[in-house]
């Protein structure tokens, strides 16, 4: 009887107090459900007896607890079983990639990483072949003309190389391994200045281009690796690409691969691709991209959840995150991942669905809007 007393008093207490919180929450959770909690109290109120209240009460605590319940279960994704690591061989290539090197032929390669789970279109006017079990082993492939490996990345612990460098390395142990980054990048009659913010190190090694992107968060230990061929390189003729629908279906594929891959990393719930979102983030994309504006605020005074329940969005939670000017949807998941602010909402638990919209403006410079929410 006590507890049933506890929960009556918490009920009343939430119920008198809607007035301070009640506008604010609606912007984030679906406030229908206590409906039924204000005809409760208008049947109290109107004399029932003391047992029907208590009744009453059980009642409506045993729907609320329900409902709140499916707030979590409905949308959140359950951990996959954990896949094995596979064994990395010594390679006399300056790196591999889960055993595979450039230059490997597509069948031995596919040997190896598996057949692709989706082709992206990337900033070489190529495609990132992606393969992953549940983002575990995660990693991308790019073949050329003849079927040769000649573009690689990956975000985990699946590096070997001859110069000794893994995912434990720091920055100055690859630059002391490497030698000295780029500066820049010649493209054609241009030179591109690297604005690298010490974030990544692009290095010219021979024949091939080697990009390292460091987690600053965590003494700027190795996040990630991207390896590929100088001829891959040259195909990208300005440091942007020129868009088209494919780069951007590609890009938003990619950054939503990318987010799942860093959560699976943290025993986090993958999270599920919302068509509904991407539309709802696309349009902000394209609205930024056109009006030279970068904000989650659109002009129309619209915060991410307005424009998310707008779209017909139901949620309890929602976050937004937003990049601009990268080079591709790597380059801005790295550094969305170096923003503290961003990087919460990308590992964060809550979240059990993703829409990824991407636009580009005049010069070409892309635009991510990320919607994160759970209904």
């Amino acid at each position: 009887m006590r507890k049933v007393f506890w929960i009556i008093l918490l009920l009343v207490l939430i119920y008198f107090a809607r007035p301070l919180w009640e506008e604010k929450a609606s912007e984030y959770v679906d406030l229908g459900f206590l409906d039924k909690f204000d005809a409760t109290v208008e049947q109290v109120a109107n004399g029932p007896t003391v047992s029907e209240a208590l009744e009453q009460a059980k009642q409506l605590t045993g729907e609320i607890s329900g409902q709140l319940q499916s707030f979590v279960s409905e949308s959140s994704a359950e951990m996959p079983d954990a896949v094995e690591k596979p064994d990395l061989a010594e390679t006399e290539s300056l790196f591999a990639v889960h055993n595979v090197t450039l230059g490997m032929a597509k069948e031995e390669a596919q040997a190896k990483v598996g057949l692709p789970l989706r082709l992206m279109r990337n900033e070489y006017g190529a495609d990132w072949h992606s393969y992953h079990q549940n983002y575990q082993n995660y990693v991308l492939l790019s073949y050329d003309q003849n079927g040769k490996v000649n573009g690689m990345f990956t975000n985990q612990d699946l590096i070997s190389s001859t110069k000794g460098l893994s995912m434990d390395s720091n920055k100055a142990e690859v630059r002391a391994a490497l030698g000295i980054p780029l500066k820049s990048l010649q493209k054609g009659n241009v030179q591109y200045i690297l604005d690298t913010r010490e974030e990544y190190d692009v290095f010219k090694i021979d024949s091939i281009y080697v990009t390292v992107f460091y987690d600053i968060h965590e003494q700027d230990t190795v996040t990630a690796l991207q390896v590929v061929t100088e001829d891959l390189e040259k195909q990208r003729k300005k440091i942007y690409a020129a868009p088209d629908a494919e780069l951007k279906e590609g890009f938003e594929f990619l950054l939503f691969e990318l987010t799942n891959s860093a959560r699976i990393q943290r025993e986090l719930p993958l999270l599920k691709w919302d068509e509904a979102a991407r539309a709802t983030a696309r349009k902000h994309s394209e609205d930024m991209a056109e009006n030279r504006y970068f904000s989650h605020t659109n002009l129309a005074g619209k915060s991410p959840f307005d424009r998310m329940k707008d779209d017909g969005i139901t949620f309890f939670v929602a976050g937004e995150n937003l990049a601009y000017g990268q080079y591709s949807s790597i380059f801005a998941h790295e550094g969305l991942m170096n923003s503290m602010g961003h990087r919460e909402n990308i590992v964060k638990p809550d979240f059990g669905y993703l829409g990824i919209g991407a636009a580009f403006n005049s010069d070409n410079q892309p635009y991510f809007t990320a919607n994160f929410f759970n209904r």
